[in-house]
């Protein structure tokens, strides 16, 4: 394992370094989504020159706000979480079942970004890091009660945990594919496994 460059801040930590000027703010999320984007496509081949110019922001400018490399691979991936969490929250007051089956599509998409980021995070970090263990304990604390009220309103079979429909929907984010659309289709079919059906 990668000696640290810095110490480990928790996703709380992060969040709290953020730019508050306005300018150094829209820098800060133009760098956070280009690092996404080239991360994703790039994986470990990706230079940080590469994401500044994707950015539009000056190589100074990156690393004004991310020092190391470390800090913007951890950054991306908290960035990450955050958007899964908070689009569940977004769902919660919509109908159970469209709910939970659009978080899910969501939850995709960060099992993208995060395979990306994943074998380059580990060479730094350790397996139970606070900083996956934080993430991890964030995406059950927004996922969960929107799977517990389609259950509640009878659409979710009752004898299904958050846990295996998270392990069910990461199988799903590894299937090896170029087509977004098939991955899509495959979780819909999925999906609909959890449906509740009465006995006749």
């Amino acid at each position: 394992m990668r000696t640290a460059e810095t110490p480990t801040e928790t996703p709380t930590e992060l969040l709290v370094a953020r730019p508050k000027r306005a300018d150094a703010r829209r820098n800060y999320e133009k760098v956070l989504a280009a690092a996404r984007e080239a991360f994703a496509e790039g994986g470990e081949a990706t230079s940080l020159e590469e994401i500044a110019r994707r950015a539009g922001v000056g190589i100074g400018t990156l690393y004004r706000h991310f020092p190391t490399r470390q800090a913007l691979l951890e950054a991306v991936y908290v960035n990450e979480v955050e958007e899964v969490a908070r689009s569940a929250e977004e769902l919660d007051g919509g109908d159970p079942w469209e709910s939970l089956n659009a978080w899910f599509e969501r939850v995709i998409s960060y099992f993208a970004t995060k395979r990306a980021l994943w074998a380059e995070l580990l060479d730094y970090l350790a397996p139970d890091a606070p900083l996956f263990m934080t993430c991890r304990a964030s995406l059950f604390a927004a996922g969960e009660p929107l799977l517990r009220r389609a259950q509640e309103a009878g659409v979710v079979r009752p004898d299904v945990e958050f846990w295996d429909v998270m392990h069910m929907v990461g199988g799903i984010a590894k299937i090896p594919t170029n087509d977004p659309k098939q991955v899509e289709r495959i979780l819909r079919v999925a999906l609909d496994g959890l449906r509740y059906h009465a006995e006749s």
